[in-house]
């Protein structure tokens, strides 16, 4: 009998508990909207008897809050990041590629500027002024390279001062293997774009390259 009273004290406390916060909210909300009619839409000083207007008032900054967002990004640094995001994705492919040759995308770069050059090779410096990314210390890339066998350089008859470095056997070997698998990944890579756009891609990166690349010398 005692415990069949305790259950019921207990139920009956629990049951007080949940409809006087039922009463208090809908009572805050009552309260709020009978104030703001009265003061035509004023905030009311917080004081100890005005608890549920401050609660409302309070609630209401925290959702205004959570509907701030980050400033929009200028359209410039959209374009920046969309380039950056997309050179990265497409080098990655580009890099495991050439990974089982043992070349790195420099290295490959390299190869396909003297291919272009001829029997007649070129200086460090010209091959550093056509590369697509500029190496600093292209002097010892061209070094490990003819350590490989890929490149040979010697000095020019005309001018004993300028040693120019040439495609080897191997290193034209390489290249002629990696013609159409390279075909390949560019058509994977941008096949779903229409040539129309491509071309015009093509221009205004063209466009925007020169507004920004810095002038290089071979001399």
């Amino acid at each position: 009998m005692t415990s069949w009273l305790l259950c019921r004290s207990l139920w009956f406390f629990a049951y007080s508990v949940l409809r006087f916060s039922e009463f208090n909210t809908e009572d805050a909300e009552r309260s709020h909207r009978e104030r703001r009619g009265s003061t035509g839409g004023q905030n009311i000083p917080l004081d100890n008897s005005r608890y549920n207007d401050y609660y409302w008032e309070m609630l209401q900054k925290r959702k205004a809050a959570r509907k701030v967002r980050a400033p929009q990004m200028q359209l410039e640094a959209l374009v920046f990041v969309n380039l950056l995001r997309a050179a990265d994705a497409l080098a990655r492919g580009a890099e495991a590629l050439l990974k089982p040759t043992g070349l790195s995308a420099t290295q490959y770069n390299v190869l396909r500027i003297l291919r272009g050059a001829g029997p007649e090779g070129l200086a460090c410096r010209e091959v550093g002024c056509r590369m697509i990314s500029r190496d600093p210390d292209i002097t010892r890339l061209m070094d490990r390279m003819e350590s490989r066998g890929l490149i040979a350089r010697a000095r020019g008859e005309e001018d004993r001062r300028v040693v120019k470095s040439r495609l080897t056997a191997e290193g034209l070997r390489i290249l002629g293997e990696l013609d159409a698998p390279v075909q390949e990944l560019h058509r994977r890579q941008l096949d779903h774009l229409p040539a129309k756009e491509l071309r015009q891609l093509s221009r205004l990166l063209e466009r925007a390259r020169a507004q920004a690349e810095t002038p290089c010398s071979p001399e």
